[in-house]
C-alpha cells in the first residue's frame, strides 16, 4: 500500500488541482498526509475530498524538508511505500497504477522511483550544459539523472522508458518504507528548502538503485505563490549548492566555478524582460558568494559508500 505524503504552504488552488489528480486515479493512494504551513490553514480543502483517506496536520514554521519528515512519521505502519509530491503537481490518468505496477516487480535493491515529468522546460544555457567543456571540468552533462562532481545535477524528465539515475526530485516521487528507518530530508536547507531532494535521494542512491519510470506521467505547474524573493533566492542558490558539495565530499573548486559562471549567466538575463529577478538573482548570487568565502561552513561527511547499480 502506498501513503502520499504532500508538503503545502499558501497554495489552496494548487493543492485543490493536485487532490482532484490523485482522485481520478483507477488506484487511490490508501493515505494521503497533508502537512501544511500555511498562513491561512487549508484543512478546508482536505476536507473537500472524502473519497481520499486525508490526515491534515498544520506545521509552523515553513520547512519542505521539515514538513516531510512531519509526513514520513504520520505514515501509517501498514503502508509498503511512501511518495512525495507537491502540491503544484498533477497527475496523469492512470499514473499511480503504473508506479504500482513497477514497484510490484521491483527488485529490492530499488530504494526510490520518480514519476516521468511531462511537461518539464529546460532552463537557460542549454548550449553550454552541453559543451565539451563543461563535460570535460566535470560542471555538467548531456547525460540525464547525474550528479556531476561539480554538484550540479542533470534532470531526468519526459522519458521515453524506464531508467536508472544516480537522483530523483521529490516533485512526485515514490520510496521504498523501510528506506526511512536510516534516512531523512535534512532539516539545514530550511525555509523554501532548494536542493533538499537532491541531497536526499543522492544519499539514498549510494546505497539502492533509483529509477524513472516512463509510463507514471505528471505535469508540474510552478505556483509563483509561497516562493522566496529572488535576492534571497540568490544566497541561498550558493549556500545550499556548497552545503551539499561538501557534505557528500564533491570537487569544492568545480563547484564555485559553476556558482560563478550560473551568477554571469544571471547577469546577462537583466537585460531580457525580467530584469529584477534576473538582477536580484544575481546579486543573491554575489552576496551569498562573498559571506561563504568569509564564514566557510562546514557540512557532516557521508562516508564513500558503494553504489548498488
Amino acid at each position: 500500500m502506498i501513503a502520499v505524503v504532500c508538503a503545502t504552504k499558501d497554495r489552496p488552488d494548487d493543492l485543490r488541482s493536485f487532490l482532484e489528480s490523485l482522485d481520478r486515479q483507477y488506484r487511490r493512494p490508501a493515505q494521503v498526509v497533508i502537512v501544511d504551513a500555511s498562513a491561512e490553514p487549508v484543512n478546508a480543502v482536505a476536507d473537500g475530498f472524502p473519497s481520499l483517506r486525508i490526515k491534515y496536520i498544520r506545521h509552523l514554521p515553513p520547512s519542505a524538508s521539515a514538513q516531510r519528515n512531519v509526513g514520513i512519521r504520520a505514515v501509517d505502519e501498514d503502508m509498503d511505500l511512501i511518495a512525495f509530491m507537491d502540491d503544484d503537481a498533477v497527475l496523469e490518468a492512470g499514473s499511480l497504477e503504473a508506479m504500482l505496477g513497477f514497484w510490484r516487480a521491483a527488485p529490492a535493491e530499488m530504494g526510490g522511483a520518480a514519476f516521468n515529468w511531462l511537461n518539464f522546460e529546460p532552463t537557460g544555457g542549454g548550449w553550454l550544459k552541453r559543451s565539451a567543456a563543461c563535460r570535460w571540468l566535470g560542471l555538467y552533462s548531456p547525460v540525464i539523472g547525474q550528479v556531476m562532481p561539480s554538484g550540479w545535477q542533470t534532470m531526468a524528465a519526459n522519458v521515453d522508458k524506464t531508467i536508472g539515475v544516480e537522483w530523483l526530485s521529490s516533485c512526485a516521487s515514490v520510496w521504498r518504507k523501510q528506506i526511512f528507518e536510516k534516512f531523512s530530508f535534512d532539516e539545514f536547507f530550511d525555509g523554501y528548502s532548494y536542493l533538499e531532494d537532491l541531497d536526499f535521494s543522492y544519499s539514498v542512491g549510494r546505497q539502492y538503485k533509483l529509477a524513472v519510470v516512463a509510463e507514471a506521467g505528471f505535469r508540474h505547474y510552478p505556483s509563483s505563490s509561497g516562493r522566496s524573493g529572488m535576492v534571497r533566492f540568490g544566497k541561498v542558490e550558493v549556500r545550499n549548492r556548497l552545503y551539499f558539495v561538501r557534505k557528500h565530499g564533491l570537487s569544492m573548486w568545480r563547484c564555485y566555478l559553476g556558482l560563478m559562471i550560473r551568477m554571469l549567466m544571471t547577469l546577462a538575463g537583466a537585460f531580457s524582460l525580467c530584469w529584477r529577478q534576473n538582477l536580484g538573482r544575481a546579486m543573491g548570487n554575489c552576496i551569498g558568494l562573498l559571506q561563504s568565502i568569509a564564514a566557510r561552513p562546514k557540512a557532516p561527511s557521508c562516508p564513500a559508500e558503494a553504489r548498488v547499480r
